[in-house]
């Protein structure tokens, strides 16, 4: 913890608290020093339970993913407040879990739009790497039906969802365009330039366009 306060720099935190992370410390240092560390769980467990969010994106980066319990990994995702420990701790450690299909199940139905926000994005890798079995159709059915009106980081989710679908299955690509294109989800959204616009029918024709290529 000591190490992590040396870290602390006004004009990182300023960045980060932009971006609802309430932390000032340099993701690569912290980084480096999760390297320099190894694995070591029982160390990130003393880490997660500070609440600080430094502390707790370390404990991400050192802990043993398949060493977490179910209800375990539940708790900690309900206590998850700051964007990027949430992100991390779903990508970095629930979907190296053996609980990571049971837990996309529960959290995609889950009243906490950010708890859902979890079993949309598990449900995203699914699309992507292990789509058998799951009702595509269907789950275009749920974004049409929701994504307007959820609340934000629940519907960036279901979009990039939205988007994952319609590059990856081309039997289904005209409708998630056209879904897109009705809702007009994150159309307007400020884009950097030379990056690709989260607006679905953009993001879509563009990764099919990279994959042709």
């Amino acid at each position: 913890m000591a190490e992590l306060a040396g870290l602390e720099d006004p004009r990182a935190r300023a960045v980060n608290e932009r971006h609802g992370d309430d932390h000032g410390v340099n993701l690569g240092k912290l980084r480096a020093l999760a390297k320099r560390l190894k694995t070591q769980h029982e160390l990130a467990r003393g880490l997660w339970e500070t609440d600080d969010t430094a502390a707790r994106l370390l404990a991400l980066l050192i802990c043993r993913p398949k060493a977490f319990g179910r209800d375990e990994l539940d708790v900690m995702l309900r206590g998850a407040r700051a964007p990027k420990v949430h992100d991390w701790l779903v990508n970095y450690v629930v979907k190296k879990s053996p609980h990571g299909e049971e837990l996309r199940l529960a959290w995609t139905a889950d009243p906490d739009p950010v708890v859902a926000s979890a079993g949309w994005s598990l449900t995203t890798e699914r699309v992507a790497k292990r789509p058998e079995g799951l009702d595509l159709a269907g789950l275009l059915d749920v974004i049409e039906a929701e994504m307007k009106d959820a609340p934000d980081r629940l519907q960036w989710a279901m979009n990039h969802c939205l988007a994952r679908i319609g590059i990856d299955r081309p039997e289904l690509r005209g409708r998630a365009i056209g879904i897109g294109e009705r809702l007009e989800v994150l159309k307007d959204y400020p884009t950097s330039p030379g990056c690709t616009s989260p607006y679905a029918p953009v993001w879509i024709d563009e990764m099919v366009r990279r994959q042709q290529s």
